[in-house]
């Protein structure tokens, strides 16, 4: 059995906590997709209350750390150096549509740094998590990216601008560069639960732009700790700043880098 240190043992004990108002407000959701009014403003409601519960909790068990919050932007820490990274709701649209398959994510950020990082699968109960230099794990099984060495065998996911969102020409460029070269692209909507699925060997790599840090530090720490590579599109270590990401196994990286910067 995988032992959990005390900073994954916060994490979790935090997300499940949260995870219970979560899935009595996700079940709430059906029934006001009905309504006039439409279910929005209850789902960001849910999103709040949510953070609300996860800041509560780890304050209790880290009061010296600070917070990098979606919806309650930072909280400096005490010690100066320690960070929660929180998405309460991964996959906002999908927990919007009644669609079941969404997150909450936490990571830790010391001193710049990710050391560790919890995916928590809300509707299945599947909870990813990974520490530095500890491997990673879903559940109590360990985890492994995938083995695939074929771009023809692969399946990548990725995310896909929406209204207002994103320069929709350029992923037309990368979608018409990866589409022919591999077995599928799925895009699920939710980045924490990708990254972790890249971690769990279920996609063989993941790219998107202009995510958030809370959408992907802990996909990053789960990838890096089940054995895969984690860049910005460029191979650079940028994610955090520029919100642009590439995850995939060691054989399958370069492929999908080139394919993904291939001149127009």
């Amino acid at each position: 059995m995988a032992l959990r240190s005390a900073l994954i043992n916060a994490m979790t004990n935090s997300a499940r906590k949260a995870s219970r108002g979560l899935l009595r407000d996700f079940n709430e959701v059906e029934h006001l997709q009905i309504s006039r009014k439409g279910p929005a403003d209850f789902v960001s409601a849910a999103d709040r209350k949510a953070e609300k519960v996860l800041q509560a909790e780890l304050s209790k068990l880290r009061p010296d750390f600070g917070f990098i919050m979606e919806e309650g932007g930072r909280v400096e820490a005490k010690d100066g150096k320690n960070y929660w990274v929180i998405d309460p709701l991964d996959g906002t649209t999908n927990f919007l549509h009644a669609i079941p398959h969404f997150a909450i994510s936490i990571a830790v950020q010391r001193e710049g740094e990710l050391i560790a990082g919890i995916v928590l699968d809300v509707v299945r109960d599947e909870l990813f998590w990974a520490e530095k230099g500890a491997g990673a794990y879903c559940n109590e099984r360990r985890l492994r990216v995938s083995v695939r060495r074929k771009m023809t065998e692969a399946v990548i996911a990725t995310g896909i601008p929406f209204h207002g969102r994103g320069d929709h020409a350029q992923f037309r460029r990368e979608m018409a560069g990866v589409m022919p070269e591999v077995a599928g692209i799925r895009r699920m909507g939710a980045a924490a639960l990708d990254l972790a699925y890249v971690a769990a060997g279920r996609y063989d790599g993941f790219w998107e732009r202009g995510l958030s840090v809370w959408d992907i530090a802990a996909g990053i720490v789960l990838v890096r700790e089940a054995g895969g590579m984690v860049t910005d599109l460029k191979g650079g270590d940028t994610m955090m700043a520029s919100g642009d990401i590439l995850a995939a196994n060691d054989a399958l990286y370069t492929p999908l880098q080139k394919l993904l910067n291939k001149p127009a």
